[in-house]
């Protein structure tokens, strides 16, 4: 049988960065899933993702489906005739259905009654009238939480389609996509190949898009962003702090990656380090340095999406753009530290912890009375576990908190040292939001941080049960399961 490369490239308007490998690994999926549907054979597959495209190449696909046998049982020969050997309604019913008179049926035996049988042969179709329902179904079966509409279409989809290539060797296979009628015709780097090129086939396509500045697979392009940011990190003796999450997203932000190394004011070495990160992560996609000995130093690499001929101009600008970031950090843990934990301990009672169990403030008065239980039949200090659970959630009325919630029991950490708690409340404070993921150093630090965890889980569960909301108690039991038995094994 005649086989062929097809090509399928869907190009769009930037995708949502987050969601773009799922979305790529999902339109393979269901492309795969709607050739074999058809019992269109073929020998691999791979998938290609940009900020601007989504794309697959199936190799050695079967241009014509094959021919396939259809059997149908229908009524048994006692409901099919009368008492006089005429067809009932339920026969002619059945012939009807298979585009066929009563007489051309034949009668087969299924094992237990004799019925009606009809047998055909189904001649197989040409592959490229098959693929545009298949590239129809397999779109409209990606994973997208919320469907956009442009233009006056009604079409929907993650984003806008500008363009879509359909190629079956070097033929183009007539369609239309949400609402886009197939050509040959790709798109390069919006800056720096913006005009429309030719692809002639799927042996070339990767290499027609790398020339026009475009870096088709997600995975080469991850492997260049961590080999560039390396590179960057070692010319100025440092080492780059690599979040893979993080990779992830700047490798669909961009198609031709560039690693770029700014600094920032040393005196913003001062804040927390954690403060430092988050700002240059989640808000700037930046990757953070270290030196040798783990100190963060006042650089940050950020990846451009063009070859500027005028690099320091885009590492200006975004050293630009991080200075306040760092600088709202700096001004909130200033700021916060005019404040004592303690002083804030009494604002928790206008914080709701949960509907129908009151204040945060309550919910920390019952973490104290857990917490002085738990020391006491442990042997761990009670007072240091009481001061540990009554500080617990009082970094919530921070600046730093509200601006940067993610920093949630880290915060409380630098506040409770720098108000001099003990070193082992300000690990509680620390371990009471990351339990189960740090190494717990102090035995006084078990009874408050596992406190928290166990009266959310354990009131939550009950709050849950005694709405009838049973969905929600399945996925908390788990976790007062493993709880209960973490404070078995103290």
């Amino acid at each position: 049988m005649s086989k062929q490369d097809l090509l399928i490239e869907i190009g769009t308007e930037e995708l949502p960065p987050k969601a773009l490998a799922n979305l790529s690994k999902a339109f393979l999926w269901e492309i795969e899933q709607g050739l074999k549907n058809q019992q269109l054979a073929f020998s691999s597959s791979k998938a290609f993702a940009t900020p601007r495209r989504l794309a697959v190449i199936v190799n050695d696909l079967d241009l014509m489906q094959p021919s396939s046998e259809m059997e149908r049982f229908g009524p048994a020969i006692q409901a099919a005739f009368d008492a006089d050997g005429k067809p009932t309604k339920a026969a002619e019913g059945f012939a009807r259905s298979c585009g066929v008179g009563v007489s051309q049926l034949a009668q087969k035996d299924d094992g237990k009654v004799t019925k009606l049988f009809f047998s055909a042969v189904k001649e197989g179709q040409p592959t490229d009238t098959l693929l545009p329902a298949i590239i129809n179904q397999a779109l409209g079966a990606l994973p997208i939480p919320k469907r956009m509409r442009w233009g006056s279409a009604r079409d929907e989809f993650v984003r806008p389609v500008h363009w879509v290539i359909i190629l079956l060797g070097s033929s183009v296979v007539p369609a239309t996509v949400m609402g886009i009628d197939s050509g040959n015709e790709s798109r390069g780097h919006r800056f720096h190949h913006p005009d429309t090129f030719v692809v002639n086939g799927s042996q070339d396509y990767e290499s027609a898009l790398l020339k026009a500045r475009v870096v088709a697979d997600f995975s080469k392009r991850r492997d260049m962003i961590r080999k560039q940011i390396i590179e960057q990190a070692e010319n100025i003796n440092a080492r780059v702090v690599i979040d893979e999450d993080l990779l992830d997203e700047v490798t669909a932000l961009v198609e031709w990656p560039v690693a770029l190394t700014g600094t920032f004011d040393e005196r913003f070495l001062d804040v927390p380090k954690e403060a430092l990160v988050s700002s240059m992560k989640n808000h700037q996609k930046c990757f953070y340095l270290e030196d040798a000995n783990g100190l963060i130093k006042p650089n940050f690499i950020t990846i451009s999406n063009l070859d500027s001929t005028h690099p320091e101009r885009v590492i200006a600008g975004n050293e630009r753009v991080i200075r306040p970031r760092l600088a709202d950090a700096e001004f909130f843990f200033q700021q916060d530290k005019k404040h004592s934990l303690e002083s804030r301990r009494e604002k928790l009672k206008t914080v709701i912890f949960e509907q129908t169990l009151g204040t945060v403030f309550e919910k920390s008065q019952r973490v104290t009375s857990l917490a002085r239980f738990i020391a006491e039949h442990i042997g761990a200090d009670q007072a240091l576990a009481v001061r540990a659970a009554e500080l617990g959630k009082c970094d919530l009325l921070s600046g730093m908190v509200g601006e940067f919630a993610e920093l949630q029991g880290i915060m409380g950490y630098y506040y409770a040292l720098h108000d001099g708690e003990p070193a082992e409340v300000a690990q509680a404070l620390n371990d009471s939001i990351y339990h189960g993921s740090l190494v717990m150093n102090y035995l006084e630090v078990r009874p408050a941080s596992f406190s928290h965890w166990l009266n959310a889980s354990i009131l939550l569960l009950a709050c849950s049960a005694s709405a009838n909301r049973l969905q929600v108690p399945r996925t908390l039991l788990p976790c007062v399961v493993q709880h209960l038995a973490y404070c078995a094994s103290l």
